[in-house]
């Protein structure tokens, strides 16, 4: 019975949103930040910046006003690029907040005084200007070294680390170096694809989350890799994905690691419209367990998700 209450919890998800008629986020590659117990999400789907969302209880979000042009978090006036604004990441750092996203196939980083914005760079260039990489991802280690992975293009798309000086901008180009790249047979549909990582540390252990396959395949799903350090080597689960076509969904994937008010670890990620039509993409979220197993503890990934709702 217990094997069956995430499907139960799933499928009484969609009956009560079908029902209600309820509409979902519409939100790509999202990324969720708990600050002064307010929810923030960001993400993929505005085209001349990046918008935002606002919730208190992870159910109910509204598109929040944000301070930059057009109600957006971040708009394209304020930082390089004219377009592409992809999967944002937002941190308090240094008592500012830092959005880490993509602008043009290029990995960049601004700033601002509030989570609503405006995320502005004040030199506006990306931080590696002269090779297109997407994707970028901040961890903070507990010795307070900051360490930012991203992809690049060199063999398919494949997750790369860098460690990061501490104002948490310029990358020590010298430490860099691959983490993963396409090599488990689930991750072979098409194209060859390792992206959208986010990165954990667990009682000494690193945890890096990962999508594979392209976004717009029904098979994106999302995988686990382990490591010692945050330079790797990086070891990929031998029972990837941990999801993959959960319930009703397709195309689940670019997820997010986050705890909420209550301290539990969550997921945050996005899937297919429906399974005849990709766009707009939407958000959900559900639990992370971890199982003890032999050397250690494996992550686990709830099926049993909800999808985050308009608030009318």
């Amino acid at each position: 019975m217990k094997r069956l209450l995430p499907l139960i919890a799933t499928l009484f998800a969609i009956a009560c949103c079908a029902a209600q008629n309820l509409r979902k986020v519409p939100l790509a590659d999202p990324f969720i930040l708990l600050y002064d117990g307010v929810y923030y999400a960001y993400g993929t789907g505005a085209g001349s910046g990046i918008e935002v969302w606002t919730s208190r209880d992870l159910s109910t979000w509204e598109r929040a006003k944000g301070n930059a042009r057009d109600g957006l978090a971040l708009h394209r006036t304020d930082v390089w690029g004219e377009k592409w604004f992809w999967a944002p990441e937002v941190y308090r750092l240094n008592d500012k907040f830092y959005m880490y996203f993509t602008a043009e196939e290029h990995i960049c980083v601004a700033t601002s005084d509030s989570p609503l914005g405006p995320f502005v760079q004040e030199t506006r260039q990306p931080m590696i200007a002269d090779e297109k990489c997407i994707d970028n991802t901040l961890f903070i280690d507990d010795d307070g070294r900051a360490y930012m992975y991203f992809d690049r293009f060199n063999d398919g798309l494949n997750i790369w680390v860098v460690e990061l000086e501490d104002d948490c901008t310029t990358l020590k180009k010298e430490t860099m170096r691959p983490c993963i790249h396409v090599s488990q047979e689930w991750e072979k549909v098409w194209p060859r694809v390792n992206e959208g990582c986010f990165v954990i540390r667990r009682n000494g252990t690193y945890y890096m989350t990962y999508s594979a396959n392209s976004y717009e395949s029904p098979f994106y799903g999302i995988g686990c890799a382990t490591a010692d350090s945050p330079l790797g080597p990086w070891t990929k689960y031998d029972c990837n994905p941990l999801l993959q076509n959960p319930g009703e969904l397709v195309g689940v994937g670019h997820s997010a690691l986050f705890r909420d008010k209550a301290g539990n670890l969550k997921i945050v990620f996005h899937a297919h419209k429906s399974k005849g039509a990709i766009h707009p993409r939407e958000m959900y979220i559900t639990d992370v367990r971890f199982r003890p197993v032999e050397g250690g503890c494996r992550m686990e990934i709830d099926p049993g998700y909800s999808p985050a709702l308009i608030a009318e």
